[in-house]
């Protein structure tokens, strides 16, 4: 599974090129469940063909547009539409539930 690391500069035209589901998690260095997401998830046998990192301190711009009130946060976008927040635990059963039914809906425009 493909990682990238966005900015404020280049989340929404990245998200917007690339093809195939992207799980994008705001996360932060000072926040215990964020470093367990970064160290975890690349391993978990998830249905996405990238996570999408982004650091929540250094990208505030983001964190507003994308509504961020907590860490980490998910999203989900698929060949450049986005799905929305995906508000699950961090585990594989779960965050697959959750992709299926975010995937089900109707995408909209990237905040």
């Amino acid at each position: 599974m493909d990682q990238l690391q966005l900015t404020d500069f280049d989340v929404d035209r990245q998200l917007l090129s690339l093809p195939g589901t992207s799980l994008l998690i705001f996360t932060s260095i000072g926040c215990a469940s964020c470093r367990w997401a970064r160290h975890h998830l690349p391993g978990l046998n998830l249905p996405i063909e990238r996570i999408a990192w982004i650091d929540a301190e250094e990208n505030g711009g983001a964190v507003q547009r994308y509504g961020v009130f907590h860490l980490p946060a998910m999203f989900v976008v698929r060949d450049g539409e986005f799905y929305g927040a995906l508000r699950t635990q961090i585990a594989a059963d779960a965050i697959i539930r959750g992709l299926e039914q975010a995937l089900s809906g109707e995408p909209d425009e990237l905040p």
